[in-house]
This record gives structure tokens, sequence and C-alpha cells, in this order.
């Protein structure tokens, strides 16, 4: 900042004395002017004949200077003098009838002069010239600089130490979160706590700070899905491979084949656990909203439903559908919708037959507010204590805990996509009164 203050400062302070100069300078010549003026009112004509009608006495005491000497020349145009006290005959030249007067500068006796040249018209045509030393002129001109562009350097001076200070104690902040961001290594995500008296560096911490934010959770989610991976994979693996193991052992092609369907259906719960912990892991990273685009819910919930009904049939189970005929247009991720309603299915699929006669009904309703996409079963449903449960990460109910299956996943993926919508996952009873609705209420 003081590069261009400086220059700013140095056009102001040449302007400004450039101007003071030339005022100062134009009451001077003025000065000098009046002088000559004062000599030429004093000329006279006598029988014909210019005359200067003043002593000599007279005369110093008209260009009486105590500083200054003067000098000055009466001529008539025809060019005889008719009076002078100094050799001014250099300058001796009749300013122009279009000018009645002007100046010029000149050199006498090793001094410079300021000289007024000064046309008169009457009693007859004649001019006169005067000159005056400059050495108040040169003494103002010290003045001028001492008096303005010193003070004013001075003043430059201390501004520019305030400015030095007071932006270096604001970028103190700046320096301080460098130092920070430097000194930290990849673990450490926690926020800044840099403090400022500077909205924008504010704002800066402010960013950085949710941007570790966001890395700190990303962080966290790679970690949980390693996590998550060692710890569930593990099982159905070991069992892969001493299904492996124990087929070898043995000659007989039906313990083959049983072996070899055993450990298709444990790669089938691998291959499933692997697309949880996938999905629970890419929901946990998506923190912020995801993008909503218009979707038609009777539509893709019909779709989503027919992709079950050949498994429901395999584990005799009677699928219905309620108000999927009636036009539902929201907004809403249809592929987070779709996960929702596979994993809630899927649930009622593996853990809703607990009666004679298996049902499984999804049901479409909506209002003016909201979407509401119902799953019910009819198998043992749930305790109120244990609904709220569910949809933490690797719990089961007690039919899945039982019957060994599931992961514990399903539920908790479902709760995470609605609120990734601005919905939300509700549990409770079944209206026929024995079973488990699980619904997903999404904002119209």
């Amino acid at each position: 900042m003081l590069l261009p203050l400086a220059a700013t400062w140095s056009i102001g302070s040449a302007i400004a004395f450039t101007l003071s100069w030339a005022l100062a300078g134009r009451a001077f010549d003025r000065a000098l002017l009046d002088d000559a003026y004062a000599i030429a009112a004093n000329v006279v004509s006598r029988e014909g004949e210019l005359v200067l009608n003043l002593s000599k006495r007279e005369v110093d005491s008209v260009l009486f200077d105590h500083e200054e000497k003067e000098y000055f020349l009466i001529r008539t145009l025809d060019g005889r003098t008719i009076a002078s006290n100094g050799d001014l005959m250099p300058w001796a030249r009749d300013p122009g009838a279009e000018a009645s007067s002007d100046f010029v500068d000149g050199v006498f006796g090793g001094n410079e002069l300021r000289i007024a040249r000064l046309r008169v018209q009457a009693p007859a045509p004649f001019f006169v010239v005067v000159g005056q030393t400059t050495h108040t002129r040169q003494r103002l001109l010290r003045g001028l600089l001492q008096r303005s562009v010193v003070p004013q350097l001075l003043l430059l001076v201390a501004l520019g130490f305030y400015l030095w200070r007071q932006i270096s104690r604001e970028l103190q902040p700046l320096d301080q979160l460098q130092r920070e961001l430097a000194r930290r290594n990849s673990g450490e995500l926690e926020p800044i706590t840099v403090t400022s008296a500077s909205a924008d560096l504010e704002k800066l911490r402010d960013a950085a700070n949710a941007l570790l934010a966001r890395i700190k959770r990303t962080v966290q989610a790679q970690r949980e899905f390693m996590g998550d991976v060692a710890h569930d994979l593990r099982t159905p693996l070991a069992g892969i491979r001493a299904l492996a193991e124990y087929g070898l052992a043995r000659d007989d092609p039906s313990v083959w084949r049983q072996q070899l369907e055993s450990i298709v259906h444990s790669e089938e719960r691998a291959s499933r656990l692997v697309d949880q912990l996938l999905a629970l892991a890419l929901a946990d990273e998506a923190q912020e909203s995801v993008p909503l685009e218009s979707v038609r819910f009777d539509e893709l919930v019909r779709m989503i439903l027919l992709g079950f009904v050949e498994r429901a049939d395999r584990v005799g189970v009677d699928v219905g559908a309620i108000g999927l005929e009636e036009l539902v247009v929201g907004r809403a991720s249809p592929v987070l919708l779709e996960g929702v309603l596979t994993n809630l299915i899927d649930n009622a699929l593996r853990h809703g037959r607990g009666a004679a006669r298996a049902t499984l009904t999804v049901e479409l309703s909506s209002d003016k507010e909201s979407v509401v996409i119902s799953v019910t079963d009819s198998g043992p449903g749930l305790k109120a204590e244990e609904r709220e449960s569910l949809a933490r990460r690797w719990a089961k109910g007690p039919v899945g805990e039982s019957l060994g299956t599931g992961t514990g996943l399903g539920l908790a993926i479902a709760s995470r996509y609605a609120s990734l919508m601005g919905g939300r996952l509700e549990l409770s009873d079944s209206p026929a009164g024995s079973g488990l609705r699980a619904a997903l209420v999404l904002p119209r």
C-alpha cells in the first residue's frame, strides 16, 4: 500500500506546490507592475518632451525595498531614454500594443531579475522597464518547501508506520491460520480456533473449518466402512472356506452339490452385505442434501414391487398394493427412494412371515404436505422399545436373531436415505394388529 500511497502523495504535493508557487509569483509580479505604474504616473510632457517629474531621492523612495534591489528604465518608442538607474537595455523592448504589460526573467550584475515591462499611451506613447532581484522569491520557495513538503513527508512516514502496524495486526490471524494448518498432520481435522475482528478472515476461518468437517466426515465414513467390512465379512468368508474344505474332503458327488449350494447361498449373503455396506458408506459421506427431482411415486413403487413378486411367491408371501392406481407426483431422489423401498420390502420378506398366511402390503398415499409409502407385513412385529434401536447399525430384531439372517443394516440405510431426502422413517404396529408397518414420509 505504501507505493501507491507515496505516488499519490508525490503527485498531490507537486500540484499543491506548483499552485502555491504560481499564486505567490503572481502576487510578486503584481507588486512589481505597481512600481512600474507608479513611475509611469510621474512622466509628464514639458515643451513637447517627455520627462520624469521625480528627483533621484523620490525615485528611490518609490522603488524602495528593504531586501531587494530595483532598477528602472523609461524609453520612448523611437528609442530615446527618458530616465534610468540601471542598464536594462537588453530588455528595453515595447511589450506591444496587443499587451500593455508583460514579464520576463533576466540576469543583471550577477543577480537574477524579474522584469516588468509597461506600455503607456499618454501624455505620449512610451514604455517603462522595472527589474527587481529575486532573493525574496527564492526564500519564499524554500519556505514553501520546508513548511509544506517536509511536514507532508513526515505525515507520510507516520501514516505508513500506522498502516504497517494496523495491517500487520489485522493479518496476524491469517498468519496464525497459516501456521495452524501447516503444523497439522493428515489426521488432525478438528476446527481451527482463530479469533479476528475482521469479517473477511472470520469467513475464511469458517470456510476452512467447514472443509475440515466435510473431510472428517468422509474419513470417518471410510474408517467405519473398512471396520464394518473387516468385522462382518469375516464370518461368511470363513463359512465359505469351511464348506469348500468339507466338500473337498468327501468323494460323494451329492455332498459336493450340497456344499456348492451352501457356498452359493453364503456368497449371496456376502455380496448383499458388501452392497449394503457400500450404500451406507455413501449415505454417510453425503452429508449435504442430495439433488431432488420430480418423481412419479406410483410408477416407481409399482416397478420396485414387481421386482419382488417372484421372490415373494417362492417364500410363500402374498403381496398386495394400495393406492398405486392414482397419479402421485412429488420431489425425491429416485435412486435413494429405490434404496429405501428395497430394504423395507426385503426386511418384510425376511422377517414378516410369522402368521399362517403371510402377507406384505405396500400402500401409497398423499396429501398437500407429504407423500407416505408404507410397507406392512404380517409377522410378529416389534415392541415399542425395540423399534428405535433398529435404526442403528448392526441392530437386529428378535426374529432376525433367531433366524440368523440379515446384517442389521437395512433399516439404518433406509433411515439415512430418508433423512437425505428431507423425510423420515416411522415404525409402528400393523393396523391389522399383527405385524410391523414401516412408513417413509417425504415432504410433498
